[in-house]
């Protein structure tokens, strides 16, 4: 847990949830330490790097009703970039034209991003305030967070400026693997099966020819 994510995380309504459970204590002195410390904390290597392995994510904004939209944002690995140790941002893809999150950002910048990694059972949350900007605002940008090799339209970037972040505990993530994570068990795999084949043809062959 980075120093100022419990002065945002645990409100008067959390802090009460927690002494009802007794965990109040523990979680206050993380709290009261970030309160005394301003400013946002920095991503170290460890959340970068693991950002930069991302091939997806989940965006959560609030509307003008007050509702929360949850938004999975995916792309090819690494679509999240790292700007700085601040900063993290992507190209936002055409999608169903719906535009809920570019128009809740509109009024209210808050965000919060939970990025998984189902195959080591590993998770990162993290609060920032968010702001979209146009490939004719900032081209330099845009073309930033382009991954050339993808082939989606990109309409503009959307760049997240982090104040907190927290690890969560792995307990309770299903592990889930992309073809690509499961191609070093599968390869092997695949050409004992196909060294199998050949060898079957090859006895199935000699018993016909001796018949």
């Amino acid at each position: 847990m980075s120093k100022h994510y419990g002065s945002i995380a645990f409100t008067e309504e959390v802090r009460a949830i927690q002494r009802h459970h007794g965990s109040d204590a523990f979680y206050d002195r993380k709290r009261v330490a970030g309160k005394a410390s301003p400013g946002c904390d920095p991503l170290t290597a460890t959340e970068q790097d693991y950002l930069a392995q991302r091939d997806s994510f989940y965006l959560a904004t609030v509307g003008q009703s007050g509702w929360p939209y949850v938004q999975f944002r995916g792309g090819p690995q690494g679509f999240l970039r790292v700007l700085d140790e601040h900063h993290v941002g992507w190209a936002d893809f055409r999608g169903n034209l719906q535009y809920i999150s570019t128009g809740n950002l509109a009024g209210r910048d808050r965000v919060a991003i939970i990025a998984v990694d189902y195959a080591q059972r590993r998770r990162l949350k993290i609060f920032g305030h968010a702001r979209v900007v146009t490939a004719q605002d900032d081209p330099k940008l845009a073309a930033t967070v382009t991954a050339p090799e993808y082939g989606g339209v990109v309409e503009r970037a959307v760049v997240v400026g982090v104040e907190a972040f927290d690890w969560n505990c792995p307990q309770h993530i299903t592990p889930r693997y992309t073809a690509a994570e499961l191609e070093p068990a599968l390869a092997p795999l695949r050409e004992r099966l196909a060294a199998l084949h050949a060898e079957n043809d090859r006895l199935h062959n000699e018993i016909r020819a001796s018949q």
